[in-house]
Order: structure tokens, then C-alpha cells, then sequence
């Protein structure tokens, strides 16, 4: 075979593999090698859906999220990766609602995602808590200044029965173990400060905190449905909130939760959303409900019979600072 055939065989054989190659990446030729377009966009890609600057307006599951929906004027629906996004206004603010989905990896997931899809100037988080602080009560609404990660720990060995020992260097020597159990700051990044930084506390943002403080007369419920609070759920602003991959129906936890860190609250995303947020550089704030007192109530847990309440009350709280937002 001479070289001239033998250079004609192997073009013809690369043909079809490119064209199948350039097909798997959304990619078609157009007459020459070299100049492709664009057929399919990636569900991974980071193009915008919409250009309007709006605010992420975030709940974990969807009974948090109904009266927001319900109060939404002009909806439009986009779907990423399976989850929903409704664009239109909230108290004549363009926002932008969406489920982060329940925990720490679906709410930094699609936080991000929201992020990445959405010209997004400030981020907030409605939605229901266990209450840890014993002098708040289920149906109370909290605005904390920070939140942290409970459950960022390091499981330390035993050294003798009932004695732990966890290295300094990883753990924060000013939060008390509990058990084998040793809190501990994350490591992050973020666009403002790029070099690695170990931290705990992910503050609010302190523009939209001072709103919030400024938040009156909103009516919060203590009936729905025949069932009823035996006193009006109050607003609290400030303090801490943690959050942590569990559900936390423990008065023992409760207790140290509410020694070690003054917590609040405690739920199972906003941390992780003020992480995201940190890292991207976008101001936020989070409304939570109390449904439960995390361990803390007489009997059984509280959350299926307070729910409804608690989601709407903090979804109240949260529609009032949006109309109080400039």
C-alpha cells in the first residue's frame, strides 16, 4: 500500500470517530474540521437562564415553600438537573424560588447551581428549625447574625474508658467535646479571599440583618388546621444557628448544642448555604420557624403537628423583609 492510500485510509477511519467524538460533547461539524457549533448546553454549564438581578429565595422542602408560591406574581418555571426554578417578584422584588433539597449537600449543591444560573445579588432562606435555645418555643421565628456546622467534628479515639483525646491541630480548642465528638472549623475558599482559611461562623450579612431588625407587626399564627400553640410564636433577631447532616431529636445533644455553640436553632441546610454564599460573595440571610424543640418537648417529636405553622410563620417574616428591602 503506498503512503498516499495508506494517509487517505487513516483520514476516513478518523472521520467517523471525530464526528462521534465532537456528538458525545454537543458539539457538530459544519463543513470542515475545526468550526463546530454549539448543539446541546451541558447540564453542568453555568449559562444564565435569566438576566434580571434577583434575589434567591430558598426552602428545603415544599411545604415551606407553598405560601411563597402562592404570593409569587408573574411565575416563570425553569428546571436544572431536576430541580425547579420560578422566577417572578415577591413584594415587587425580582427573585428567584427554588427547594435546595433537605441537608447539607443538596442545599450547598443547589445553592450553588442557583448560583451558577441566575444573576443572584443576595440569597434567603425560609423554612423550619428544632429549636435548641430553652427560652424560645416552637412557632418562634429566628433571624440569627451566624451560622456554623455543628457536625464538622473530629471522632476522636479513647484513651482510657470514657476519656477522648483529639489532636489540637485539627479541632477548635474553645468548643467542648462531646464525647468522642470534637467540633472543628472548615477549610474554604472564596472569591474574595483565595488562600485557604479555617472557619466556624458564617456571619449574615449585616445590611440585611439590620433590616430584619427593623421587621414590626408581622402576625405571626399560633393555630392552623384546629391545632394550636398555647402562646403567640415571637421574632428573635441575632444569635447563633447551626446546622449539621442529622436529625437532631435529642435532649442530651440539645443541651450541649445550646452550651457549646448558644445556638438558637439548629437545622439541616443554612450553614451550608452560608458557606456557599461566602465563597461566592454573596450577601444572605435565613428565617427559620421553630416546628420542634430537637429533643427538648414533653413526648413525642412536635414537627408533624407544628409544621405547617411554623413554615408559614417564618415564610411571613421573610415577605416583610423583602418588603422592607431596597
Amino acid at each position: 500500500m503506498t503512503m498516499t492510500k495508506t494517509s487517505s485510509l487513516r483520514q476516513r477511519l478518523r472521520a467517523p470517530l471525530l464526528a462521534a467524538t465532537l456528538g458525545a460533547l454537543g458539539l457538530v461539524l459544519t463543513g470542515c474540521v475545526g468550526v463546530y457549533k454549539s448543539d446541546v448546553v451541558s447540564i453542568n454549564s453555568s449559562t444564565r437562564l435569566d438576566d434580571t438581578p434577583r434575589i434567591a429565595v430558598i426552602s428545603a422542602f415544599e411545604p415551606e415553600l407553598v405560601l411563597l408560591l402562592a404570593r409569587l406574581q408573574n411565575p416563570v418555571k425553569h428546571s436544572v438537573n431536576g430541580v425547579v426554578f420560578t422566577t417572578g417578584t415577591l413584594e415587587g422584588k425580582p427573585v428567584v424560588l427554588f427547594l435546595s433539597g433537605i441537608s447539607m449537600t443538596n442545599a450547598t449543591m443547589n445553592t450553588q447551581l442557583a448560583l451558577n444560573r441566575f444573576r443572584v445579588t443576595n440569597i434567603v432562606f425560609s423554612g423550619i428549625a428544632g429549636g435548641v435555645n430553652p427560652q424560645l418555643h416552637v412557632g418562634d421565628v429566628t433571624v440569627p447574625a451566624q451560622w456554623g456546622q455543628y457536625l464538622e467534628v473530629l471522632m476522636a479515639r479513647e484513651t482510657a474508658p470514657g476519656k477522648y483525646s483529639a489532636p489540637p491541630f485539627i479541632t477548635d480548642a474553645t468548643l467542648p467535646n462531646f464525647g468522642m465528638m470534637f467540633p472543628r472549623p472548615v477549610e474554604v475558599r472564596s472569591a474574595a479571599r483565595p488562600e485557604i482559611v479555617r472557619k466556624f461562623w458564617f456571619e449574615a450579612d449585616a445590611k440585611m440583618l439590620e433590616v430584619a431588625r427593623g421587621i414590626r407587626n408581622v402576625d405571626l399564627a399560633n393555630c392552623n388546621a384546629g391545632k394550636c400553640l398555647a402562646r403567640k410564636p415571637q421574632l428573635v433577631i441575632g444569635g447563633n444557628g447551626v446546622s449539621g447532616q442529622a436529625f437532631m431529636d435529642n435532649k442530651a445533644y440539645r443541651e450541649y448544642t445550646y452550651k457549646t455553640f448558644q445556638a438558637n436553632v439548629l437545622d439541616m441546610e443554612t450553614a451550608a448555604v452560608g458557606m456557599v454564599a461566602y465563597s461566592n460573595g454573596v450577601p444572605y440571610i435565613a428565617f427559620r420557624s421553630l416546628s420542634d424543640l430537637a429533643g427538648g418537648g414533653e413526648g413525642e417529636n412536635e414537627m408533624g403537628t407544628f409544621m405547617s405553622i411554623a413554615a408559614d410563620n417564618s415564610a411571613k417574616v421573610m415577605l416583610a423583609f423583602l418588603a422592607a428591602w431596597k
